[in-house]
């Protein structure tokens, strides 16, 4: 970024950075530099998913919720986006919804399931791993399969 101010990917390439960190709450002002630069980038849709997750991360289901539904309003074949909305709205008790994303993300990824979240490790941070668990949490009440 210091060699590049304009470079709306190293920008969106930070926000997910500071999630692997544990530093979600320094997500989304790098992705709204990075649409700020690039808003019809082919992107954004991570972008907006990066955010969403970010906001999933810090325990801000509701914010987490715009971020997510505007990912999949910009590419709807992101199974990620989904599966993260479903967690969110399963935080929140909006269970219909959340079951109803698990099958949108699930006709997209029909391989899809905690066991294959648990098997991947994006991050060693203690706080990256207490949030997937509540993350893993949300998607079972949504009826995400084990296996």
């Amino acid at each position: 970024m210091e060699l590049n101010r304009n470079l709306a990917y190293a920008y969106g390439q930070m926000g997910t950075a500071k999630i692997i960190l544990g530093q979600a709450e320094d997500t989304e002002a790098h992705i709204q530099e990075a649409l700020r630069l690039s808003p019809r980038d082919t992107f954004a849709y991570v972008w907006y998913y990066i955010a969403g997750a970010a906001k999933l991360f810090l325990g801000k289901e509701e914010e987490a919720i715009p971020w997510l539904r505007r990912s999949i309003e910009t590419n709807g074949n992101f199974p990620n986006s989904h599966f993260t909305l479903a967690a969110a709205l399963a935080c929140l008790g909006r269970l219909p919804e959340a079951q109803s994303e698990i099958r949108a993300g699930r006709a997209i990824n029909p391989t899809f399931t905690i066991s294959r979240i648990l098997a991947s490790t994006p991050s060693d941070s203690p706080i990256a791993f207490f949030v997937r668990e509540r993350i893993i949490d949300g998607l079972r009440k949504a009826g995400l399969p084990e296996e």
